[in-house]
């Protein structure tokens, strides 16, 4: 997976014509040192495209009109190298539809003591210049991420980084794809929503097959691919004795590559980025598809179960933001508690998909009952999930909004062995603690799914709100219920009067 590999951020800095053209060509020569040389440290996902320096509204509509119309454009990094105008970005800050990062810089690090004069002061005015931008932007309630610091400072990259992967999600999930597998499961609030509002707010459609047109595809899969995918189990996983060659239940495992090869093919043939399935809704299919979900996460899809189409696209987000980095994200449900005095924490799991991404080791492809759904034996990746900082986050309708919830925790290693527990599986304690944690979230109406993230930090979650334009409640180390209550009630009068 990377989809970064096709993309870029233009880089547009700010001027006017007032300097004349000498300081003018200074301007583009630093500029394009500036990209040429961020692009050289290979610091960043994605490559950022020198645009010439902006210096009427003519020019700066111009570069915004053009930078919506351009499919593989992610977004503008500004910078006013100069004094800017702000009243000239009016009209171009109006059209533009794409995520902007203000890089507040400037060529030189540091002051020349004993050469600075006029000439210097007059052509590196960005203390100043990236003011009258950053007004205007406020001005007209734009927003964008500010980012401040000599652009060779390592932190700066970072930040930048961050940014990019969050606007780099943005674009992925722009007209992006997703099938629900059945209904929503039955009754159940938290996991249902607006799906119009979904498709105006951030770009996604969700439309509904029956389970009839998935098994048409999967039992028209030939033998030969059947085979092809139980070669992949084999050399890529532990499998248990009953599901090798000659083995009692062989047969499941072959029902399950034919269920996972039909499904790559309906996401194929459908250009779908994830889906969802419910267990109350298998007509025609032999079990529940444990391990091609599983399977399919960890190739990028996203995927939510009973229907859930919000995480199912907040995952497939989380995983274009990590790709490349250290680490998986995958599907995620609190499950159960360990309420020991002083060693609380949370069991995470859930019957069947989770994503191998997240595996600490090499996980092991078992088949058991499953209490529920009234199908076959359903074939599964067993594994315990890596010790670390980690989070998870909830993509909630509100009615009047959208609100992304995050929860940030620390993963630990399981205290004695889980030999009856036939599922994925990962420890966490919640920050600030677990009860507090668990207040704040039930308060702020989390949901029971998430997208569990081994690799984002909240600054990724935060930077894609933000340009989502909804509402981000991050629960922390220094979070305590009292004060995520308060932030919850000052939204709440916030967003009732911007209604727009």
């Amino acid at each position: 997976m990377n989809t970064f590999q096709k993309l870029e951020i233009w880089f547009v800095t700010g001027s006017q014509d007032l300097y004349g053209e000498e300081t003018l060509k200074k301007v583009a020569e630093h500029s394009q040192h500036i990209v040429t040389a961020i692009n050289e440290t290979k610091a960043l996902p994605i490559t950022i495209v020198y645009k010439p320096t902006v210096k009427s509204p003519e020019e700066i509509y111009a570069v915004c009109r053009d930078a919506n119309s351009t499919a593989n454009c992610a977004g503008i990094i500004s910078w006013m190298h100069t004094f800017s105008p702000a009243k000239m970005w009016i009209n171009g800050l109006k059209a533009l539809q794409k995520p902007m990062l203000h890089l507040h810089t400037q060529f030189n690090r540091d002051i020349p003591w004993s050469s600075i004069d006029m000439d210097f002061m007059n052509l590196n005015q960005s203390a100043h210049g990236d003011r009258e931008f950053g007004f205007i932007m406020s001005r007209m309630r734009i927003n964008r991420k500010v980012v401040v610091g000599h652009w060779q400072d390592e932190e700066v990259l970072e930040r930048i980084n961050v940014w990019m992967r969050a606007a780099g999600a943005w674009h992925d999930m722009q007209g992006a794809k997703f099938v629900r597998f059945g209904d929503n499961m039955r009754y159940v609030a938290v996991t249902d929503g607006d799906k119009v509002e979904a498709e105006m707010k951030f770009g996604f459609s969700v439309n509904t097959h029956g389970i009839g047109d998935l098994v048409a595809v999967i039992n028209a899969i030939d033998d030969a691919t059947i085979a092809a995918y139980v070669k992949e189990y084999e050399a890529e996983y532990n499998l248990v004795p009953a599901l090798l060659e000659g083995g009692a239940q062989r047969q499941s495992l072959i029902e399950t590559a034919r269920i996972e090869a039909g499904m790559t093919k309906f996401l194929e043939d459908g250009n779908y980025k994830g889906f969802t399935d419910t267990f109350e809704d298998l007509h025609g299919m032999a079990q529940l598809p444990g391990l091609p979900s599983q399977r399919l996460m960890a190739k990028g899809y996203g995927f939510a179960g009973e229907g859930d189409w919000k995480t199912a696209a907040l995952v497939r987000a989380m995983k274009v933001m990590g790709q490349g980095l250290a680490g998986g994200n995958s599907f995620m449900e609190d499950y159960t508690y360990h309420f020991q005095p002083n060693n609380s924490k949370v069991l995470g799991s859930h019957m069947l998909e989770i994503c191998s991404s997240i595996a600490k080791d090499k996980p092991s492809c078992e088949i058991h009952p499953l209490g529920i759904g009234g199908k076959a034996d359903p074939v599964r990746l067993v594994f315990n999930v890596a010790a670390g900082a980690a989070l998870n986050a909830s993509l909630i309708d509100m009615g009047n909004r959208f609100r992304l919830l995050i929860n940030e925790v620390i993963a630990v290693e399981a205290e004695e062995a889980l030999p009856k527990l036939p599922v994925a599986r990962v420890l966490w304690q919640p920050l600030p603690d677990m009860k507090q944690a668990c207040a704040s979230w039930i308060y702020a109406g989390g949901a029971h799914h998430t997208g569990y993230s081994q690799n984002l930090t909240a600054e990724h979650l935060q930077d894609f709100a933000d340009i989502a334009g909804i509402e981000f409640i991050n629960i922390n180390a220094t979070s305590t219920t009292q004060s995520i209550r308060n932030e919850l009630r000052w939204n709440e009068v916030y967003y009732q009067l911007n209604k727009s």
